[in-house]
């Protein structure tokens, strides 16, 4: 592999890492900032410290395994007196946020303990039939049209009615399921706009609490097979998940599985559009969809940043000093673009292996839900390579808009056409 000589500039660049001119050129950034800046420490909006980037994929290794140094609760880069003065967190954002993702051993390890009772890999396979039916009823109605916007009428639906079955929520609600999760959301990095969308997003988020808790109720009085009874039911040495944990891994199951397969199917169909040459050969040759579907996650990684971590002491990486209570940030996509780890790393290639891509992180945060959305994207893509002969984009590929999420990478619209349905 080619080694990297970065050296330090005698004047530290700057990037601008947010908003839709970013999303567009990101990979030409990072790549940037590989060269020049491998480990970039920005200081944040008001001198309230600081927000690193690590963008090579050693660094981000070594950040996702090191979960003594590098933890997800703020609150564990604390002294006492620093814990003491923070402020009381509002209840209704404490029940949307106290999940996996946000908490560090030992409160993770007893989570995903019970929650693994739950989410089982025999789940997981038992699932490959129904996302199958989904998958084809779904293009079953869009087939004769001859075009559509895959996102909407395919990537989206598809892993909500996914989920929605999981948890045995009713055909009749599975819209409102839609809604709560694009409200749900973490918000764009516009601020203007991050306030109107929080004012109007919290009474959805008190419909989406007073909904799952009369799930919930129902479930305890008439167990179902489905996941939420498995969660009410998951127990570890006498241990069960508290309310409050059940809404906040309900959320994480609804928001973050169904946003990263939404974004694989796009962002997969994208690259094998522009790529037709490896399409044909996927067509030809099906069994190559499980290496194709590594590499689409490596390429354009649905979770294009790692959920934050935060520094619980100083750390020196590279030539940078990560201070105590920094925000760190890995940039899966850029380390799965690392040219010194992965051979011609701007090349799509589906014949890939190994393909050692970060795309569901590492460690003991590594994606719970990583199997339902291989499962997914596999069978998106199988249905999709054989029921739409001739798919292309409708549109140039530089009119797509890149969503201005800071954690997911996805196209907000994704037109396409087809012939001989």
């Amino acid at each position: 592999m080619p080694t990297r000589h970065t050296s330090v500039p005698s004047t530290l660049p700057t990037y601008d890492l947010f908003g839709p001119r970013f999303k567009a050129q990101a990979y030409t950034v990072y790549a940037q900032m590989r060269q020049e800046m491998p480990v970039y420490r920005r200081a944040n909006a008001g001198g309230a410290g600081a927000t690193c980037f690590i963008t090579t994929y050693d660094e981000a290794v070594a950040v996702l395994r090191d979960a003594r140094r590098f933890v997800k609760d703020v609150r564990n880069t604390m002294t006492p007196a620093e814990r003491a003065a923070l402020p009381d967190q509002p209840p209704l954002l404490r029940l949307l946020s106290n999940h996996m993702l946000n908490l560090d051993p030992p409160d993770h390890t007893r989570l995903r303990g019970l929650v693994n009772k739950a989410f089982t890999a025999r789940m997981v396979d038992q699932l490959q039939g129904r996302v199958e039916a989904v998958a084809h009823e779904l293009l079953d109605r869009i087939q004769p049209q001859g075009q559509a916007d895959l996102i909407d009428a395919f990537a989206l639906p598809l892993p909500i009615i996914v989920i929605a079955d999981l948890l045995g929520i009713p055909t009749r609600d599975r819209n409102r399921f839609r809604t709560w999760s694009n409200a749900l959301v973490a918000p764009s990095a516009d601020e203007a706009r991050n306030a109107k969308k929080l004012a109007k997003s919290r009474q959805l988020m008190q419909d989406f609490i007073d909904y799952l808790r009369a799930v919930f109720a129902a479930r305890r009085s008439r167990p179902c097979d489905d996941l939420v009874t498995s969660l009410l039911h998951a127990e570890e040495a006498g241990d069960v998940l508290s309310e409050e944990e059940l809404f906040s891994m309900i959320l994480l199951l609804v928001v973050v599985g169904h946003e990263t397969t939404v974004n694989l199917i796009g962002n997969g169909t994208l690259a094998l559009l522009q790529h037709p040459a490896a399409a044909a050969q996927l067509r030809g040759d099906p069994a190559l969809l499980p290496l194709a579907i590594e590499e689409m996650l490596r390429y354009d990684s649905p979770v294009e940043r790692a959920p934050m971590r935060f520094a619980a002491e100083d750390v020196q990486l590279r030539e940078v000093l990560i201070r105590r209570g920094d925000a760190v940030s890995v940039v899966l996509g850029s380390a799965n673009r690392d040219e010194t780890a992965f051979p011609a790393a701007e090349t799509f290639d589906i014949r890939r292996d190994p393909n050692r891509h970060l795309s569901f992180g590492l460690g003991i945060h590594y994606c719970l839900g990583a199997p339902l959305a291989r499962l997914e994207g596999r069978v998106a893509l199988a249905a999709l390579l054989d029921r739409l002969p001739n798919l292309e984009l409708a549109v140039a590929p530089e009119s797509l808009r890149w969503r201005t999420h800071p954690i997911m990478r996805g196209v907000q619209r994704l037109p396409v056409r087809w012939s001989g349905g």
